[in-house]
């Protein structure tokens, strides 16, 4: 127990830890970019203005940018009632309150939990989850997804999904700047280290995404078990979504990590998945049976 604790103070720190590193970030490759090209002064404040609007807007509407980015649909108990049911018990014996449930409408079976505290939570279920798992496999899956929920998951792994996105914007403006800069005064030195770290720095924050998600995926599996009293339940769920062919229609890189398995099935994506592999988590779980 004291673990789950633990993480959950964690995760809070590492929340704020976060927002300070992005807007350090952000800055110190504004201030590269300013020097290098010329950019002016004015770069400078609009990549601290952009940093300091990407964290707010991580913070109190990321949950709404992730379900847009998805398209996630509200779901109805009377249209999902498995799913409803399922949740609103779950969230009973989780002694968290009911969030909020959505689903998108993708064949290729996945979930995940979002917001930004218990009290603002989302759990979000694709159609062909809810089509190929039986019950107790979806509330296994449920479960999973609300341990994110009780442990503040969900806040640290949607704040560094949506500020990753921001910087992905940023960074391709930038590569636009420079393809339309007609100046050929500059240091082709300079220019090739602004390259550098236009390709670089999205990759650096790709790598501080992985460090923090994997070790969260093991914790959410037992704190799974312990609610559903049923590891089989999990074994089956995620044996069922990993070997599961259809692609995603809907799922993107800056997301991936909120889902309860890679959305992504081909072997590249897997080098830089933010999942430990479903191999070893299936380990991990039969050793609770």
């Amino acid at each position: 127990m004291s673990n789950i604790y633990n993480q959950i103070s964690g995760n809070k720190t590492r929340s704020a830890f976060v927002f300070l590193f992005f807007i350090i970030f952000i800055l110190a490759i504004a201030y590269l970019f300013s020097y290098l090209f010329e950019l002016g002064p004015e770069f400078l404040i609009f990549a601290f203005i952009f940093s300091l609007i990407s964290s707010f807007a991580s913070y109190f509407y990321g949950d709404k940018i992730v379900l847009s980015l998805n398209h996630a649909k509200p779901a109805s108990r009377k249209e999902f009632f498995n799913f409803y049911t399922v949740t609103e018990n779950l969230s009973l014996a989780n002694q968290t309150p009911m969030p909020q449930i959505y689903v998108i409408d993708d064949p290729s079976p996945n979930a995940f939990a979002t917001g930004r505290d218990p009290q603002h939570a989302v759990v979000c279920a694709t159609t062909g989850l809810l089509q190929k798992l039986n019950r107790s496999q979806l509330e296994a899956v449920v479960a999973h997804e609300l341990s994110h929920v009780k442990n503040y998951d969900i806040r640290l792994m949607m704040i560094v999904s949506v500020l990753i996105g921001s910087l992905t914007i940023l960074t391709h403006s930038l590569r636009f700047r420079n393809s339309t800069d007609q100046d050929n005064n500059r240091s082709p030195v300079l220019m090739i280290i602004g390259l550098i770290m236009i390709i670089f720095s999205p990759i650096i924050a790709k790598l501080i995404q992985l460090a923090i998600s994997r070790s969260r995926e093991y914790l959410a599996d037992a704190s799974a078990v312990k609610l559903t009293r049923f590891p089989q339940g999990l074994i089956e769920a995620l044996t069922i979504i990993s070997s599961d062919p259809s692609p995603s229609k809907t799922a993107n890189s800056a997301t991936a990590s909120l889902y309860i398995s890679s959305p992504f099935k081909d072997g590249f994506s897997n080098l830089f998945s933010t999942h430990p592999p479903i191999k070893s988590r299936i380990e991990a779980l039969q050793k609770m049976m």
